[in-house]
């Protein structure tokens, strides 16, 4: 099977070398908006690469893997529509809520596979956590606990075009609440603070949020983010129920220290750096199903209107944030 793969940044480069490795995968091309970088991630991986965009198309690939600059995800979704071929984007669909059900729609439309990059789902942890809440291990699920705490800031020009912290970061919480418990977020409460540089405040963003989800059944979840976790790259999915709490994201590597002295030094691990660490089984994991999918195997894991359902709670954590009031989710429709 030959995938074509856009964008070659650190998430693309990535894919690229986990793309190489799968057995499914008889051929690899690359190509950017910056054609001598594609050549030179394929020459360094062994992989093909295309001169452009166009061209990769053209090479009629039997899916292609988007993981360029989040600005160019709506077009290349389109044209992969016009290609008729079946494709795998990372977060976000589109720039906003009306741009995202129009190109659902050019999706829906062309009548190709589309399956979307919230690789959580493939985490051996969160989906260990999902099965023990489904099988009634924890009892009654009265409270959720999740985080996504980055251990640096991203460089200052990616954040005027990140959506927002709740967006870029925790719309990944968001979906795996979504996912593990079957539910639906129906209202948001959610607050930030800019303690760190100033291009966030500068860019209408925070570097830190909290927020408070209501679900459709009741269960409450509190979600945090941040850019300044100096211990190491940390996401949890805690759920708390009348019989048994489970972690997901609790190992040795968790950019953790207990207070107790007679718990000095655990976890023992080195922490996680980065998301690529953290989740490198969970990518691979991801990249195997969209093969498969491609192929027509399966149905996709992560559909299109997840991706809207999860956006949908995101924005409406930032206007609760930015108005400082409880918002339902329902009133998000443009």
């Amino acid at each position: 099977m030959r995938i074509g793969l856009i964008g070659v940044g650190r998430i693309g480069i990535l894919h690229a070398e986990h793309l190489r490795r799968l057995d499914a995968v008889t051929e690899v091309v690359v190509a950017d908006a910056d054609g001598d970088r594609a050549r030179e991630v394929a020459d360094k991986l062994g992989l093909t690469w295309a001169a452009s965009v166009p061209e990769l198309f053209a090479s009629k690939p039997d899916g292609v893997v988007i993981a360029a600059a989040t600005p160019a995800h709506e077009a290349l979704v389109r044209r992969a529509a016009e290609a008729r071929v079946a494709t795998f984007c990372e977060k976000p669909l589109a720039a906003d809520i009306q741009a995202t059900r129009e190109i659902l729609r050019v999706v829906g439309d062309a009548g190709i596979p589309l399956q979307m990059g919230f690789q959580r789902r493939f985490d051996p942890g969160f989906r260990a956590a999902r099965e023990a809440l489904r099988r009634g291990e924890l009892g009654r699920l009265h409270m959720i606990w999740a985080c996504t705490l980055d251990p640096a800031p991203p460089h200052p020009s990616y954040i005027p075009h990140s959506g927002g912290l709740f967006a870029d970061c925790s719309v990944h919480d968001i979906d795996a609440i979504r996912w593990v418990t079957g539910r639906e977020v129906v209202e948001v409460h959610a607050t930030g603070s800019n303690r760190g540089a100033e291009f966030f405040a500068e860019a209408g963003d925070v570097d830190t949020g909290t927020a408070l989800l209501t679900l459709d059944d009741g269960t409450l979840a509190a979600i945090a983010a941040s850019r300044y976790n100096g211990s190491g790259y940390d996401v949890r999915l805690e759920l708390h129920g009348s019989q048994r709490t489970i972690v997901a994201g609790l190992d040795t590597r968790s950019p953790l220290r207990s207070a107790e002295p007679e718990h000095d030094g655990w976890p023992p691990g080195q922490p996680y750096a980065n998301f690529a660490e953290r989740f490198r089984d969970a990518y691979v994991a991801e990249l195997e199903a969209f093969v498969d999918l491609a192929a027509g195997r399966i149905e996709s894991p992560c559909r299109g209107d997840d991706a809207l359902a999860a956006l949908r709670v995101a924005v409406a954590c930032e206007q609760s944030r930015r108005e400082g009031r409880a918002i339902r989710v329902e009133d998000i429709d443009v």
